[in-house]
């Protein structure tokens, strides 16, 4: 059963496949990389704006723009070894090829990080 970063990552490649060959290999795992930064920005700044709200002083800004950068260097790593060329065909044979809407797969990062904004401004 394939995640839901292994669904986007498929679906991300094989659009892109069609135009730039081996490049879409490289878009497809920065979009990947991308997304999961999005949504773990998103949910760091709603804990970060939850505990403030509360008035509960956990991390300072700088501790969690650390924290931020270091769950995303192991992100970057982890996505680099899952989606080598092993498991990548793997996935591709896997999938049923379902097409997704590009726009709305560009849109999901770009919302989680808007979201992200809106909620460190509290």
């Amino acid at each position: 059963m394939a995640t839901f970063a292994d669904q986007k990552y498929i679906s991300i490649f094989n659009h892109y496949k069609k135009n730039y060959g081996k490049k879409s290999i490289t878009i497809a795992l920065l979009y990947v990389c991308l997304l999961e930064f999005s949504f773990i920005l998103a949910l760091g700044a709603f804990f970060k704006a939850f505990a403030t709200q509360m008035k509960m002083v956990i991390l300072s800004n700088t501790k969690f723009w650390v924290i931020f950068a270091l769950i995303a260097v192991f992100i970057v790593f982890k996505n680099w070894m899952r989606y080598n060329g092993k498991k990548r065909s793997i996935l591709n044979t896997k999938s049923i090829h379902n097409t997704h809407s590009l726009s709305l797969l560009w849109l999901m990062p770009i919302g989680c990080i808007v979201i992200a904004c809106i909620l460190l401004q509290v």
